[in-house]
């Protein structure tokens, strides 16, 4: 299953995971469920940034980290589904940089 690789199943993440705690462990789960529904990311980008933006913002998250990350993944999926030319590809790089910071905490959880 998806959210389980995407939470740290593989050996080089478990540390961390066991790291995060049982709340935010559930947290990076939520945030792999919502991050892998949708339209493809490679075959549809625009969409998928789309698909991604409410649903991110209506996950509860405890951790404050946490929540800001993931906040700043969703304005940045809000501004590269409505970005073109130059400013879709500030707003991409927003995306990849937003998602590497989830990704910190929660490993692998955005693609």
């Amino acid at each position: 299953m998806l959210t389980v690789a995407a939470c740290g199943s593989s050996s080089s993440h478990s540390s961390t995971t066991a790291l995060l705690g049982n709340t935010v462990h559930q947290e990076c789960t939520a945030i792999s469920d919502v991050l892998a529904d949708g339209p493809d990311p490679d075959a549809d980008p625009v969409g998928y940034a789309q698909a991604q933006v409410l649903p991110l913002r209506q996950l509860t998250i405890s951790d404050a980290k946490l929540h800001s990350d993931v906040l700043t993944l969703a304005n940045a999926f809000q501004a590269f589904s409505t970005g073109s030319g130059a400013g879709g590809t500030k707003a991409a790089l927003a995306v990849a940089k937003a998602e590497n910071a989830v990704n910190s905490i929660c490993p692998e959880a955005a693609p």
